[in-house]
């Protein structure tokens, strides 16, 4: 499922704008997967509490053994859970904020591309590289966050004087957070982050959003220019890329 964007407008030779402001989009996927993402939270809480074991993980978490016996479901769905409130809490706040950034330059049909093939890459990548359970949707976050920085890298003409500044603090975030994955004592699924920040940041460079300013009723204007061919193609390459990954471990035990 892609979003539909324009046919390629005529582009203007008059010099870009010093900086666009962008119409504000209700994120309504970006609150639809923080509402799954919370009251599956509630109902392993809930099955912890009355049945003494985490009943959705045991079905949904990236475990290797049922993988590698056929549940590839589980490539996508731990994306949904989470080890802790605190867990929780902070990849809510970080969907919340690329969200909502993203799915307004992205629509929200390529955002929930986006999401979910940086979660598929990330489990992928998990799987093939670490026999250990994971959960999290920090897999789909640093899919998010290279995309961001993707944007901004392919589009700082549009943005300003901001752009450098933006691109700055979010590469520092992402290496931030890259370091702090290396620290085993947190049991952080690095090689999750890893693939999720690659796929993202590969779908994000074929398909997102390319501006250009252009002629729209005798006015300029900035479009997506971006095929919707291009989106497609872009989606197929990065989704069979990992499949591809994916069948290391059927192949090689």
């Amino acid at each position: 499922m892609t979003e539909q964007t324009p046919e390629t407008p005529t582009p203007i030779s008059q010099p870009a704008p010093t900086a666009v402001r962008l119409k504000a989009v209700k994120p309504k996927a970006t609150f639809i997967l923080m509402g799954v993402i919370a009251v599956c939270y509630l109902l392993q809480v809930l099955s912890e509490r009355f049945l003494g074991f985490d009943l959705l993980f045991l079905y949904l978490g990236k475990i290797q053994q049922p993988i590698l016996a056929g549940q590839v479901w589980r490539l996508i769905t731990p994306v949904f859970l989470h080890g802790s409130l605190l867990h929780l809490a902070m990849n809510l706040y970080a969907l919340y904020v690329l969200g909502l950034q993203l799915e307004g330059i992205y629509g929200y049909k390529r955002f929930l591309v986006l999401f979910f093939i940086a979660a598929f890459g990330g489990n992928v990548l998990s799987f093939v590289l670490t026999p250990a359970a994971s959960l999290g949707a920090s897999t789909a976050i640093f899919g998010l966050l290279a995309a961001e920085i993707i944007f901004i890298f392919q589009n700082q003409r549009y943005l300003g004087g901001r752009s450098r500044g933006l691109l700055f603090n979010l590469i520092f975030i992402l290496l931030l957070n890259l370091f702090i994955g290396f620290n085993p004592a947190l049991n952080i699924d690095y090689f999750g982050h890893i693939g999720g920040l690659i796929a993202g940041g590969l779908f994000a460079f074929l398909a997102g959003p390319k501006w250009q300013l252009v002629w729209s009723e005798f006015q300029p204007e900035i479009k997506d220019t971006r095929a919707k061919r291009d989106i497609q193609l872009a989606m197929l390459i990065v989704f069979l890329g990992f499949c591809l990954i994916a069948v290391i471990p059927f192949i090689f035990g």
